[in-house]
């Protein structure tokens, strides 16, 4: 199973991104090794605002590509939950 989740960096910028394991993942970004994002390593703290379960590994990638084309004020609603992952 495939998980959407999205990182808030304390600038508040929104790191979008995908995997099968959300908390093993976020802990790669925090720690900032040689696994964690280029755009995440120095901007700690970070937050996980959001994640969900999305399915197959090609529906994952599609969604995460849409969401990164969003406007930042459409990703704060996802994370506020008033709007709902459709892509």
């Amino acid at each position: 199973m495939w998980h959407l989740y999205l990182i808030r960096t304390k600038l508040g910028h929104l790191y979008t991104g995908i995997t099968q394991d959300v908390q093993r993942r976020f802990k790669e970004h925090q720690e900032g090794g040689v696994k964690a994002a280029k755009s995440l390593k120095g901007k700690n703290p970070l937050e996980l605002v959001y994640h969900e379960k999305i399915g197959s590994h090609s529906l994952a990638l599609k969604t995460e590509a849409a969401i990164k084309k969003w406007p930042k004020e459409k990703k704060e609603s996802l994370v506020r939950k008033e709007i709902s992952l459709t892509v």
